[in-house]
């Protein structure tokens, strides 16, 4: 990390340091301040702009019930899932749940699913943007260790409902409507059955803003102070730069949006502080073939 330096339109004053946490979820550091800065890809909005289409035609949008997807391993909430199905069974009879994810504890999900009077069905993983996720109504997220919990940021901007834990690390989500929190295993329940009987609200302009990757860069420059410095650098820059003066303040902002996701996602340690897998700058044949990448040549 001592080997690059900072574009010095990002960098802040010589004696001053801010450290922004993701998430409430993250270790607690003197000073600090919490701020999501992670975004959702457009594609998602794509998909919920047509699910708005056809709610207000009046055609049923979602077909299917309840889902999860993530990495399939214990940690990545799993465990709590199928321990609140298990708990449950007589509540939930006729809850029908697919699981989606590709990870070191494949089987033993597996092998704890089918123990279970219900439907629970366990799938290899898969791109969330895919056609199969986007009938669904319900997105059930019982995991506290995601930091950005980026799955559920893409199920809100495709429309549905979330069930997910009241918990520091979904403090963001709560002021989105289609997100229901649940305090403990019986509140689980009250929250799963109505988020199956009710109809997902219909996303505002301004919620699907708040989701968005030039909402989460102005979070971000507002949160490390550099909103007001940045926006004055811009408007300095020549002609033939990459932000020329004659863009207005949002175009600017959108620009160095891509700039901050382009120069962060260079690096490995900054790839792992906001969320990326480890490794995945540089992915493995495995981790390609997850993602559905093409392989290089020669390999």
């Amino acid at each position: 990390m001592e080997n690059y330096r900072i574009d010095e339109r990002f960098r802040g004053p010589p004696t001053s340091k801010i450290v922004i946490r993701l998430s409430a979820a993250t270790q607690d550091y003197p000073k600090s301040i919490i701020c999501n800065v992670h975004g959702v890809n457009p594609k998602f909005f794509e998909i919920g702009k047509k699910k708005l289409e056809q709610q207000q035609n009046g055609d049923q949008a979602f077909t299917k019930g309840a889902y999860y997807i993530g990495k399939m391993v214990w940690s990545k909430g799993y465990k709590e899932l199928l321990k609140l199905l298990r708990d449950h069974q007589k509540e939930l009879a006729s809850l029908e749940v697919d699981l989606y994810g590709t990870g070191e504890d494949s089987d033993q999900v597996m092998e704890a699913a089918k123990k279970l009077e219900l439907a629970v069905r366990v799938n290899l993983g898969r791109d969330h943007a895919d056609p199969l996720f986007h009938d669904y109504k319900v997105f059930l997220n019982p995991s506290t260790t995601d930091v950005v919990c980026t799955t559920t940021a893409e199920a809100l901007a495709m429309g549905k409902i979330i069930v997910c834990v009241n918990h520091p690390s979904n403090e963001f989500f709560k002021q989105f409507p289609n997100c229901r929190t649940y305090n403990d295993s019986k509140d689980f329940v009250k929250v799963t059955r109505k988020a199956l009987a009710d109809e997902p609200a219909q996303l505002t302009d301004a919620q699907r803003h708040e989701l968005s990757w030039e909402a989460a860069t102005e979070r971000f420059l507002r949160a490390a102070e550099l909103d007001h410095a940045s926006t004055k650098n811009l408007s300095k820059s020549p002609s033939n730069n990459l932000m020329s003066t004659s863009l207005n303040l949002g175009e600017k902002i959108e620009d160095l949006s891509a700039q901050v996701h382009n120069f962060v996602s260079g690096f490995e340690v900054s790839r792992k502080i906001f969320g990326a897998i480890p490794g995945s700058l540089q992915p493995d044949e495995e981790q390609r073939k997850e993602l559905g990448l093409v392989m290089p040549a020669g390999i």
